[in-house]
């Protein structure tokens, strides 16, 4: 049910949920800022840059009960929590003095605070789904409760939206894709090594244990189990990996409605979208045809008891966060304990936040921005971004492996980028939304219904390309390629990224990383497919698209030859990071520190570039904050998990991938051809 932003390159700031490193209070703590005592002096920054600039932090700040993994941002993150836990304590209660948005986001979280009741009702949340799955007679009925499903933000089967259309967008198309497994990857059912095995067993496990927790006998349960992971196996040999997917062409089918129908008749298009009542439409993107292919051909052959066991099973994994004690533990223990390393869930209290800046993001974050983020901050921001791209255009001017008529379009797309800080000119209207302290999933569902109707009623409609695809809150940032644009919301522009009061190197190497992370998604290996106006074109010549290929597979190369998880004692069992799968994200960290520090050089005056400040130049500041926001202690299962799924390398990497390929940085600390930060090989894109 959670909704997440699709095919939009963002930064990852962190590698778990909202926690808590101190939690017993839920009280804002003051934003930790730049902070020397994180180096650890013992090591040489020319042999592990990120250890030197974060062992310290990393040693005195183990990894949180409630939590697969601890970082810089998620510190931050913490702060916000705490922040969002105050105003929503606040207008929760129902005596107080409230307006209708403070009610409707107080009652939400009140409701979800109510465990008494959430217990009392055990199953009785789900049970009329139960009932209408149980009664299902044949396929046209079948088919007409996927559409019910889909409406209320339940996911099965295949995926089904309105978007921006690929080749013009300023336009809204109708998308069809690859969509319906519970493991987070195809990988997963698919693979054959000892781990993924052993996931696949832990996972018949689970289904059969939450099929008894609905009181199913533990024999039809486990039947049950082996119905469900079957099915989605077939769904998952018909799923685009994820490298593939990272390539938009390969997303981009556009047909007639009709042609779908003839590809997949035992999907029963017509019928679902009957039943979906959307506004009409002729032609449809499919992401992924080959998926519709294979998975008509399973849909014959299966019967319609096993559907059925596979849509029971899509509710109440679904479902399960926010029903009695046992679904919810059951539910955390196998995705959250088992394949992420977590020991403990995190409190009710956290969880409530997190539901309601998922489901009514845009009237918390209102609240947020108004206790948090000033005008000061945000014209400082803005003259950061002004800086970066005044740098990204000298570097596009100064590249020797471009050609001018590449350059030249390059560089009207820079200059057509829009900037988005803060928060949203207008704000989300959740008036229709039903809120009641009596009906936790209801909650959920009805305001997921709000999102799916929202996005239903796009088609046939031009772009609102003043939309945002994170709340204000989020400790985050992204580009959206279709929008031509690069956001940066109110909960990532507060220390240790952005900090009015520190000094310019900081801030630099911190937040203005950022912005040239994301400013460089727009020229990664799947931004530069997009024109100045978002729309997917080839706008580079031959040769200098080639010259691009090369460098961009220096990048892979090298981020493939990291390890995210060593076992030493069974070395069949490590991990290295996928280079291709995290390109654009590795692109983006080069190419973003890269143009950041352009600027930051650029702006400095002669007399502050002899200014030391804690014992560092300015020099050897920025990139001591740079590798000071990817402080980071993460579990093994973790680890494995965003390996193959995540396309962000992890903070180590992030930080020694990027300064081994500087000489800026080799420069700055004085460190030898030969050493570990200095490559011999360095990888160089923008």
């Amino acid at each position: 049910m959670r909704r997440m932003l699709l095919g939009v390159p963002a930064l990852l700031l962190c590698a778990g949920a909202l926690s808590a490193q101190s939690s017993a209070g839920g009280g804002a703590q003051p934003a930790k800022k730049f902070d020397t005592s994180a180096i650890d002096k013992a090591v040489n920054p020319c042999i592990n840059f990120y250890e030197f600039s974060c062992g310290t932090w990393r040693k005195n700040n183990p990894i949180p009960a409630d939590r697969p993994a601890w970082g810089r941002g998620a510190e931050l993150q913490e702060r916000n929590l705490a922040v969002l836990h105050q105003i929503l304590e606040k207008v929760s209660d129902p005596k107080a003095k409230r307006n209708a948005l403070e009610a409707k986001v107080g009652d939400e979280y009140g409701a979800c605070m109510d465990e008494a009741t959430a217990e009392a009702k055990g199953t009785k949340p789900i049970a009329a789904d139960l009932a209408r799955i149980h009664a299902l007679k044949n396929r046209a009925e079948l088919i007409a409760y996927i559409a019910a499903m889909h409406n209320n933000g339940t996911s099965g089967l295949f995926s089904f939206g309105a978007g921006t259309d690929l080749k013009d967008s300023n336009k809204i198309t109708v998308n069809f894709d690859q969509g319906g497994i519970s493991l987070p990857d195809r990988e997963y059912y698919l693979k054959t090594d000892a781990k993924s095995i052993e996931a696949r067993e832990k996972y018949v496990a689970h289904v059969t244990r939450m099929f008894e927790l609905l009181g199913d006998p533990s024999p039809k349960a486990a039947a049950e189990a082996k119905t469900v992971l079957a099915f989605e196996t077939e769904l998952a040999k018909g799923y685009m990996d994820r490298v593939e997917r990272r390539n938009p062409v390969n997303r981009d089918h556009k047909m007639p409605f009709a042609d779908l129908q003839k590809m997949a008749p035992n999907f029963e298009l017509a019928r679902y979208i009957q039943a979906e009542k959307v506004p009409a439409f002729t032609e449809v993107n499919v992401g992924n045809p080959g998926f519709f292919k294979q998975v008509n051909e399973t849909l014959a052959k299966t019967s319609l008891e096993d559907l059925k066991t596979y849509l029971r099973w899509r509710v109440l994994t679904e479902a399960a966060p926010y029903l009695s004690a046992r679904f919810v533990s059951e539910d955390f223990d196998f995705f959250n304990h088992y394949l992420n390393g977590t020991p403990e869930n995190q409190p009710r209290w956290k969880r409530c936040v997190r539901q309601v800046d998922n489901d009514l993001g845009e009237a918390l974050g209102r609240l947020f921005v108004a206790k948090t983020f000033g005008a000061e901050g945000k014209a400082r921001m803005q003259k950061q971004v002004e800086n970066l791209t005044v740098a990204l255009r000298k570097d596009i001017q100064n590249l020797d492996w471009m050609t001018e008529p590449t350059k030249e379009k390059a560089l009207q797309k820079l200059a057509a980028f829009h900037k988005k800080i803060g928060y949203p000119d207008k704000w989300r209207d959740y008036s229709s939304v039903k809120i009641t302290r009596e009906d936790l999933l209801g909650n959920v569902r009805r305001s997921n219904a709000f999102e799916v109707r929202r996005n239903r009623n796009k088609i046939g409609k031009p772009t609102d390309k003043s939309e945002w695809g994170m709340t204000p809150p989020t400790v985050n940032a992204y580009h959206n390629p279709p929008f031509t644009e690069i956001v940066f919301p109110a909960g990532i522009l507060q220390p240790p990224f952005f900090d009015k009061e520190s000094d310019d190197a900081v801030n630099y190497g911190a937040i203005g990383s950022v912005i040239g992370h994301e400013y460089t998604h727009g020229f990664d290996d799947q931004g530069r497919k997009f024109d100045l106006n978002g729309n997917l074109a080839d706008w580079w010549t031959p040769e200098d698209a080639k010259a691009f290929e090369e460098r961009a597979s220096c990048i892979a190369d090298e981020y493939s030859g990291f390890y995210s998880v060593r076992d030493k004692e069974h070395p069949e069992n490590d991990v290295h990071l996928n280079g291709k799968l995290t390109l654009g994200e590795n692109i983006g960290d080069n190419g973003g520190v890269r143009v950041a520090y352009m600027a930051y050089i650029d702006s400095l005056t002669p007399a502050q570039r002899e200014e030391k400040i804690d014992g560092y130049t300015p020099e050897q500041r920025f990139f001591i904050a740079y590798g000071n926001v990817w402080c980071q202690n993460i579990k093994e299962q973790r680890a494995r998990t965003l390996a193959q799924t995540d396309p962000h390398s992890t903070g180590e990497f992030r930080t020694n991938g990027v300064v081994s390929n500087m000489p800026e940085f080799g420069k700055a600390f004085g460190c030898k051809q030969g050493q570990p930060m200095v490559r011999d090989k360095q990888c160089r894109v923008w």
